[in-house]
């Protein structure tokens, strides 16, 4: 799961829930995918060693490459979210760090807390929000269907009195 909880080592200190968006391809699978992808739009380029031909194709090949790698950069550049929600006995506290650098709070009194999930009518379906202090703010939106329904489940018994 994209998410974890941390327990607190002594009495008194606040629980956390960390949220990040899941990236089914690391790092390093990027470099190897664009370097594959790279290799395997050269080998019909062999035939072509010694022609005109070959200067007037790789351009394009190299183009093709480049924007692989520009849209794969994007994509780990728009998962860059991280998602903290602190819990202290009296006092729930959910941080956004969104990937452009801005930063979200929300603060409120963990007795008025109460998680809701909208099976339908959000953006997402399974929409899991936190309500409390005058405002409703959303959580782990970008998780699957199945992780939003787990992420209810223990939202709901961590924020039970």
């Amino acid at each position: 799961m994209p998410y974890s909880w941390t327990d607190p080592d002594h009495a008194g200190q606040p629980r956390e829930l960390h949220l990040w968006p899941h990236n089914s391809l690391p790092p390093r699978g990027l470099a190897i995918f664009v370097l594959a992808t790279f290799a395997l739009l050269m080998v019909p380029l062999l035939a072509l060693l010694g022609t005109v031909l070959l200067w007037g194709i790789l351009p394009f090949i190299l183009m093709a490459v480049g924007g692989i790698w520009l849209a794969l950069s994007r994509s780990y550049h728009n998962h860059r979210i991280l998602e903290v929600l602190t819990l202290t006995d009296d006092h729930a506290h959910l941080t956004r760090h969104n990937p452009d650098g801005a930063v979200q709070e929300w603060d409120c009194n963990r007795y008025w807390v109460i998680p809701e999930m909208h099976g339908t009518g959000g953006p997402v379906p399974y929409y899991v929000t936190l309500r409390g202090g005058g405002r409703e703010v959303e959580i782990g939106a970008f998780l699957s269907e199945d992780e939003r329904r787990a992420l209810y489940d223990e939202l709901r018994s961590a924020l039970r009195p």
